[in-house]
């Protein structure tokens, strides 16, 4: 079974926090949202995710439905920091 990785990153561009997870549902997003708030103690004024459905089903458990922004292209920064990743899988 395959691993998916997780990240959380800020504003800045910067790695807040990863996750390394057999699945992509509800429960995982639910994990990863839970320790981020509980680790920095302060809601985000936004929250920007791809379109898997699994991030909105938490995002509405958590009440930050309203926070909430999904779109192909919004989570760039997301993904522009998971690119020393990926050139390290290549290599593998």
């Amino acid at each position: 079974m395959a691993a998916c990785l997780w990240r959380a990153v800020d504003a800045e561009g910067e790695v807040l926090d990863v996750l390394v997870q057999t699945k992509r549902n509800k429960r995982a997003a639910l994990k990863l949202m839970r320790k981020l708030l509980k680790k920095y103690g302060f809601v985000p004024d936004k929250l920007v995710t791809d379109n898997l459905r699994s991030y909105a089903a938490a995002a509405g458990d958590l009440k930050l439905s309203n926070r909430h922004e999904r779109g192909r292209w919004r989570n760039n920064r997301a993904e522009n920091s998971h690119q020393p990743t990926r050139r390290r899988e290549r290599k593998m």
